[in-house]
């Protein structure tokens, strides 16, 4: 495994450290961050000055943590001050430029408020079987946005469809899939919306956009999808654009069939199409907070791993960090290296003890001692 050089980043003068994000929540949250931290230390420890990690001071709740409180009125006004919080420490990051956040799990709702004001999206790339299928998340509008209202024995929940915001969205995706695949257009562009609900607006909005750009758009009910999904795949590259409703339920469905992985094991990227934010990216892991783990050393740590590679490559200055990282993963795993949810018996961090001195050595050249891949149990 060899590693590239390690590169300033772009605009850096070389004097200053890039410098990364990170919102820790409860759960599994701190001991997420500490692997993030020690694997990316280790992928940038080339850099002239290494890497600033500006670390949120609050400890964002999870859903466990809130429905401890008990009271709907506390959890609501505790899930509003997470959410403004986390929205301010994205927001600063962005105004000092930025670009890079590693979030673990906070609970849902504080989360999709401030994915809504943010104008996020998630974006995953599939790739198996000679395929890839571009999956971009519309998270800034739809049923995971908007706002409760309490009256005794009833919540009506508000939200909000815009032109603006869908056609940022598509227009987005258009922009991420030429950067996916640079020689071509995607063979298909889908978008999965319960649009009858919405008295034609929609589709009205996507047809305008389709016709001024010149493309063909497919806007389809997320059950329709699905049926085209069972009976004739997808082409490769394709695009799906998604309200999040059924984006988060088939993504495992979306993995299974043209992905070849385990969400449990995966990051994602959600990219902040607010002006304001100048596409912040903020990653994250797939799986949840995991409070039933929390202290127990038992999380599973490779899509925090996956997530400091990204974070190395795409914003630190280190070409190559995902291709050595991917071909660490698979050495450990070929000598059974891997927590208990994957089958292993190692602890979270004996996987990470296990899996520095594979990066050392890539980073090096040089060759990791034998006993280094024991690891422990």
């Amino acid at each position: 495994m060899n590693l590239p050089q390690v590169v300033a980043p772009a605009g850096e003068s070389g004097t200053e450290r890039p410098v990364v994000g990170l919102a820790v929540g409860r759960g599994t949250g701190p001991e997420v961050a500490d692997v993030f931290e020690r694997v990316l230390g280790a992928l940038t420890a080339g850099l002239p000055h290494g890497v600033a990690i500006e670390r949120s001071p609050r400890l964002y709740h999870s859903y466990r943590s809130l429905r401890a409180e008990g009271d709907v009125a506390r959890i609501q006004a505790l899930t509003a001050e997470d959410a403004d919080h986390y929205e301010r420490f994205c927001r600063t990051l962005a105004a000092r430029g930025v670009r890079a956040v590693f979030r673990t799990a906070v609970n849902a709702q504080s989360l999709y408020l401030v994915r809504q004001r943010l104008r996020s999206v998630k974006v995953d790339l599939l790739t198996g079987a000679g395929r890839s299928l571009l999956l971009v998340r519309d998270q800034a509008q739809g049923f995971y946005t908007g706002d409760n209202r309490h009256t005794p024995g009833e919540v009506t929940r508000t939200m909000t469809f815009s032109r603006e915001i869908t056609e940022a969205v598509v227009t987005y995706a258009l922009r991420r899939a030429r950067r996916e695949w640079p020689d071509g257009p995607p063979d298909r562009i889908v978008m999965a919306y319960k649009f009858h609900l919405l008295d034609g607006a929609l589709d009205t909005w996507v047809a305008g956009l389709a016709d001024r750009l010149g493309i063909r758009v497919d806007l389809f009910q997320p059950d329709t999808v699905n049926r085209d999904l069972i009976t004739h795949g997808l082409p490769d590259r394709a695009v799906i654009v998604a309200g999040n409703e059924w984006a988060d339920i088939m993504h495992v469905m979306l993995l299974d069939r043209f992905g070849n992985d385990r969400q449990e094991s995966r990051c994602t990227e959600n990219v902040c199409l607010d002006p304001g934010l100048s596409g912040l990216v903020e990653y994250q892991t797939v799986h949840g907070s995991a409070d039933d783990l929390a202290g127990r050393d038992l999380v599973n740590p490779v899509a925090t791993i996956r997530a400091a590679a990204l974070v190395a490559e795409r914003h630190a200055g280190c070409p190559g960090a995902v291709r050595a990282t991917e071909q660490a993963l698979r050495a450990l795993d070929e000598r059974g290296v891997r927590t208990p949810d994957l089958g292993g018996r190692h602890s979270t961090s004996a996987v990470v003890d296990a899996l520095l001195p594979l990066l050392d050595a890539s980073r090096t050249g040089g060759a990791p001692k034998g006993d280094a891949l024991v690891g422990g149990s």
